[in-house]
């Protein structure tokens, strides 16, 4: 995660946020209240109901569609603009489990919040992506030491390529090929995972 993240409170200014958001270059801000719990988050979708409505003035409430996309049109600080409650997760989180959150609720960003809410940091989906710029040399390392000490094999070999482990050598039990693969699997960084084992 980004430790040093902009944060807004529910007071900020309409053109501030957006000043910020071009400034950081970043596409949502945290909404802060207190001693810094997050209560929502805006993003550059909150934001541009002002733009989609901007031709209609006060006649907004009148016109169709959303009635939320309509009120944030309306909206001049971060508390009348923000969606809430704020999509959060928590440092302790894997990178899988920040990914699938992202993915289901349709983010781009999560605020890292502790236990009682306070802001953290923030992940990104590019902060999500940087594990896969592991070399192939460290990924390697990483599946002897953490996957294949673990388990009674010592007739396996890992190669990998572009993050693309392959598995070679021989296993005493075919049943043991699924645990293996969803092992080295979760290993960050392993863009996909080839069996080219033989049974003993």
């Amino acid at each position: 995660m980004t430790h040093t993240v902009v944060a807004v409170g529910r007071e900020a200014p309409f053109k501030e946020i957006v000043e910020l958001l071009g400034q950081w270059k970043v596409s949502a801000v945290p909404v802060l209240a207190g001693e810094g719990r997050v209560i929502g988050v805006v993003s550059e979708a909150d934001l541009l109901p002002k733009e989609e409505f901007r031709d209609v003035g006060d006649q907004v409430a009148d016109r169709d569609g959303d009635p939320a996309e309509r009120n944030k049109a309306l909206g001049l600080t971060a508390g009348e603009l923000m969606s809430s409650p704020a999509v959060t997760v928590h440092p302790d989180a894997t990178l899988s489990e920040a990914a699938r959150i992202m993915a289901r609720r349709r983010v781009k960003r999560l605020p890292v919040v502790d236990a009682i809410g306070l802001l953290r940091g923030v992940v990104s989906r590019g902060d999500l992506l940087k594990v896969f710029l592991r070399s192939d040399e460290e990924i390697a390392d990483d599946v002897r030491r953490s996957v294949l000490t673990r388990l009674p094999i010592t007739t396996v070999t890992v190669t990998v390529a572009e993050g693309v482990v392959t598995l070679g050598g021989s296993l005493p039990d075919r049943g043991l090929v699924p645990v293996l693969a969803r092992a080295v699997r979760a290993v960050e960084g392993v863009v996909d995972v080839r069996i080219d084992l033989v049974h003993r």
